[in-house]
């Protein structure tokens, strides 16, 4: 399992060979400037114009425009452009002109931002509407009866970059013929190309923008069609180019790769028939429901593209589910690629009425019509392997039990912090500062590893700690408690510095709790007993809410680590020389230069440092799902990042070896490696771009 397999085809494809080899012989043989009289300007205008003859009858443009251009961002613009000066222009004669930029609710962002761009420049003041969807994602045809009067620009796409939906292009085109209203229509035909026939001239579209990059051409370049007798504003001026529509010199080798791509689509011979991608997407839903229990398809396969699923899974995040299928080198994504790294559920499938837990974790996987059988075999093996790394992590419902896991799990949202304190060999653990979104994860880890919950503990009294009781069922065996969730049946027990506190043996450590100040806050310290007390120097952890006051601190030791239940800026923990409270400057927590390795540096560091340790901070299921885990397949150590405080005070005793942190993109390992250097452990270092850039 060392290739990747792509299946994010709905962002970008690959560039086809011949479409390769076109741009080569384009910036090679045939590099002349088509602007050019010569014969090796008129050698590269020969190029253009049969690109350009083979996209008009593809695409049936009969007497219209079609041009060059740098991809449907810029078709987009000019588009909007183009009407909107038009609406200007015939307002200012006195004519009746529509008040409303209709768009619809699900496309593309480059629409709406683009209309609000021009419309502001240009200072009509025009209204932005959304056009509502239905359920499947299909156009309100009804509210667009009612508000096609009003309409100055009416912009749908022709299939949904997200979900595959196709639209009703005839249905829209039949409400704006019957309502007779003179808005412009703007049609994104971006999905379109190569997955619907189109005969644009045969229609009321008035403009319609393509991206290359969508069907196996290079980025960069794309198309745009106006309509005979659209009006028309250049967004560029300048030399004339593209007999003056769109100036600047044309992008000779982008417009060869796609002059290529058009006529294989136009012969038939290289794509794959709609039956057979119908076929493929099959084949992957099977895989994902037998692999992911629980999965919910988002968009209607029978009004989709053949070449998109988008799906969600119960209690998993979009998150989650794309580093699973990062770490199996499938690649996959959250939803539009211009939006995905923004932590916020789709705006595509809110608009459909979805969920928000099914928006929120969405995936979209797509391919393009180069797909072949060999691919969608591999794909589906590989969705199996990442269900088999799902369900051994607890994350998704399995019919064995899992294998506990000793130490500590840090689990956080928006800053605020639970952990669980976790024994393999009693099968036990302590959950301290359960968070309400936590719940349902924390349940079903607990159920999963077959833990007996001894506390569910908190550093505050009367904290909301009932709905995880609830949810642990059987699995909570903690008896009576006080206001803070700490057993009534906790043993009395003498710190170092003389103070009592009472205790819960959690295997061969205690957990024992006590007052951390005025504040009637509760702290707990995780150490092993000694003669009926607890040294200081036994102090392994501190789990507090805030600072600890000096009776708490006497009690721990240098050497013990704070675990905090705030941790905004990703500390994970504290030594007990740097204040439980202290919050890390964005500027205190820059990464030193000597923080990191780039692959030939890592080849060098660890010629030099044979002894030193490789650690994989991804989770479980993501190492589980990678066949070859270190970077250049070297051995490495699982230690996930919501575990390193307890690895951590490991690393720290004794003989500190050298540290390799790796990630999927180096965000992660790089944490780990600020929160080890900051805790005294010099030699710890971030493996630059992950295992995304390795070598």
């Amino acid at each position: 399992m060392t290739t990747e397999i792509y299946l994010d085809g709905n962002a970008t494809t690959a560039v086809l060979p011949a479409a390769i080899d076109a741009a080569i012989d384009a910036m090679g043989r045939r590099f002349g400037n088509p602007s050019s009289t010569h014969a090796t300007g008129l050698q590269a205008k020969a190029m253009l114009d049969q690109a350009r003859a083979c996209a008009a009858r593809l695409l049936g443009v009969g007497a219209g425009r079609l041009m060059f251009n740098s991809g449907a961002t810029e078709g987009i613009q000019t588009s909007v452009l183009s009407a909107l000066v038009a609406v200007r222009e015939r307002r200012a004669r006195g004519e009746a002109v529509g008040d409303l930029l209709v768009y619809g609710a699900t496309e593309h962002k480059a629409v709406p931002e683009s209309l609000a761009h021009w419309n502001r420049l240009l200072g009509l003041n025009l209204t932005l509407h959304k056009l509502p969807v239905d359920g499947d994602g299909a156009h309100d045809l009804a509210h667009l009866r009612h508000v096609a009067g009003s309409a100055a620009l009416i912009c749908t796409m022709a299939a949904n970059n997200e979900t595959g939906v196709v639209s009703d292009l005839a249905g829209i085109e039949a409400v704006i013929r019957e309502t007779g209203t003179a808005a412009y229509w703007l049609v994104d035909c971006v999905q379109a190309l190569g997955k619907l026939s189109l005969e644009l001239a045969a229609t009321r579209i008035d403009y319609a923008p393509f991206s290359g990059h969508k069907l196996y051409a290079p980025k960069g370049v794309g198309m745009l069609y106006v309509r005979a007798g659209a009006p028309f504003t250049p967004l560029v001026m300048g030399g004339g180019q593209e007999s003056g529509q769109r100036s600047g010199t044309e992008n000779m080798a982008g417009i060869a790769a796609l002059g290529v791509v058009l006529a294989a689509l136009e012969r038939g011979d290289t794509f794959r028939t709609h039956d057979e991608l119908w076929g493929f997407r099959a084949r992957l839903a099977d895989s994902l429901r037998a692999a992911l229990p629980g999965v919910v398809f988002n968009n209607p396969f029978d009004k989709a593209l053949p070449t998109t699923l988008n799906f969600s899974v119960p209690g998993l995040s979009s998150r989650e589910l794309m580093d699973v299928f990062d770490a199996a080198q499938v690649r996959v994504s959250a939803g539009s690629a211009c939006s995905s790294a923004k932590a916020a559920p789709s705006y595509v499938l809110d608009a459909m009425g979805v969920p928000l837990w099914r928006s929120a974790g969405a995936i979209r996987m797509s391919f393009g019509p180069l797909a072949d059988e060999a691919t969608i075999s591999a794909a589906c093996a590989r969705i199996e392997r990442c269900g088999a790394a799902l369900r051994a992590a607890c994350l998704i419902p399995s019919e064995r039990a899992a294998v506990p896991h000793d130490g500590l799990l840090q689990l956080g949202v928006e800053g605020a912090c639970c952990w669980l304190v976790l024994d393999a060999a009693s099968s036990s653990c302590v959950v301290i500062d359960p968070l309400p979104e936590m719940t349902a994860r924390i349940a079903s880890y607990v159920r999963c590893q077959n833990y007996r919950v001894l506390a569910v503990a908190g550093t505050s009294a009367g904290a909301g700690r009932q709905p995880l009781i609830e949810a642990l069922g059987g699995h909570y065996v903690a008896g009576p408690v006080d206001q803070y969730g700490w057993p009534a049946a906790a043993r009395a027990l003498t710190l170092e510095n003389g103070a009592a506190a009472t205790a819960i043996d959690v295997g061969a450590q205690v957990l024992a709790g006590m007052s951390a100040g005025a504040d009637a806050s509760r702290a707990y310290l995780l150490g092993t007993v000694d003669g009926g007390r607890l040294p200081a120097s036994a102090v392994r952890f501190a789990f507090s809410a805030g600072p600890l006051d000096e009776a708490t601190r006497a009690a721990a030791s240098a050497q013990t680590l704070l675990c905090p239940t705030r941790d905004d800026h990703n500390q994970f923990c504290a030594s007990m020389t740097q204040h439980s409270a202290a919050i890390l400057t964005a500027e205190a927590q820059r990464a030193p230069a000597d923080m990191q390795l780039d692959s030939a540096e890592l080849d060098e560091f660890l010629r030099a440092h044979p002894e030193a340790l490789l650690i994989d901070v991804r989770e479980p299921y993501e190492f589980a799902a990678t066949a070859a885990p270190g970077p250049g397949g070297r051995a490495a150590r699982s230690v996930p990042l919501s575990q390193i405080a307890g690895q951590a005070a490991e690393w720290l005793r004794g003989e500190q070896r050298p540290l390799v942190f790796f990630c999927r993109s180096g965000n992660r390992s790089m944490k780990a490696t600020q929160c080890l250097r900051r805790l005294g452990h010099q030699q710890s270092y971030s493996l630059s771009g992950g295992l995304a850039l390795a070598a």
